[in-house]
């Protein structure tokens, strides 16, 4: 059965539908002191699918709730889908004394799993910080289904020549077009960062920005801009992680953004398509 963290409830569902299998019944609840509880009061199988973003240190919590829930009640395999991991840009010690944080949330999530999948995680490395099997699991093709069917000689651009494989990956399922990846220029005197295509023309064509994740956005609202200063048509922002903090959403507006997608890693209003399906096909 699909067991559904509290932050995950559509991408779950969408699980269930392409897997053919049950959703639980899962309650979950606060108590005064603040401390949280999350249920499976009804869960009968041999198996669980427990189904989390960890978008935050509650929903971190939750998850091992869940997989200790599921174990409770009998499951005897438990296989953990992190559509969204959080932590994953804390993948080194930057100075001393700091954690690897996305060390420390792999093995306590390892504790209560038999194996893990998460999508695109910002570097596939994190995978080896699990004690269990953990896989990756590319969903960059689905941001391909909500784009229009009449871009005008597509362009599909990543931020960096990194995620240039994203772009690849969006570009392949839409079945046309160009990738290219941005350059990013430092001003050592100043700490300005210039952002350029590396080679493509965009004038009068229909750019695509694919990433993993928008976190603050002020890196796409730039692009964005320097875009529509070469006079490119329409420019879609796409990506896998919506994470769309605090004012990003604004900033891509006023940038002039045609749209933005996001799959329901994270849910959002821009969570226009699925991740689901990419993920049953490890299952």
């Amino acid at each position: 059965m699909i067991v559904s963290g509290s932050t995950s409830q559509a991408f779950a569902a969408a699980l269930a539908e392409a897997t053919g299998r049950g959703l639980a019944a899962v309650e979950y609840d606060r108590f005064p002191d603040g401390e949280i509880q999350a249920a499976v009061p009804e869960f009968a199988a041999d198996d669980a699918v427990v189904v989390g973003s960890t978008v935050s240190s509650d929903a971190h919590l939750e998850l091992l709730q869940l997989q200790d829930a599921a174990r409770e009640a009998g499951a005897h395999e438990v296989t953990t889908v992190l559509p969204y991991m959080g932590y994953t840009r804390q993948d080194r010690a930057f100075s001393a004394g700091e954690p690897v944080s996305a060390r420390a949330v792999a093995r306590a999530v390892s504790t209560g799993t038999d194996r893990v999948l998460t999508v695109n995680p910002h570097e596939t490395a994190v995978c080896d910080f699990f004690t269990v099997p953990a896989e990756p699991v590319d969903a960059a093709g689905r941001l391909a289904d909500p784009l229009p069917t009449d871009l005008t000689d597509p362009l599909f651009l990543s931020p960096d020549e990194g995620a240039v494989d994203l772009a690849a990956t969006t570009r392949d399922a839409y079945g046309r077009g160009a990738t290219d990846y941005f350059e990013k220029d430092r001003d050592y005197d100043t700490g300005e960062i210039e952002i350029q295509p590396s080679d493509a023309p965009v004038a009068d064509r229909d750019v695509v920005l694919v990433d993993d994740i928008v976190a603050t956005g002020s890196t796409m609202a730039e692009s964005i801009d320097v875009l529509t200063d070469r006079g490119a048509a329409r420019v879609y922002v796409t990506c896998v992680h919506p994470m769309l903090a605090a004012n990003a959403r604004t900033k891509l507006e006023r940038a002039g953004t045609t749209a933005v997608f996001g799959t329901d890693t994270i849910e959002r209003q821009v969570s226009a398509v699925s991740a689901a399906p990419a993920v049953a096909e490890h299952l």
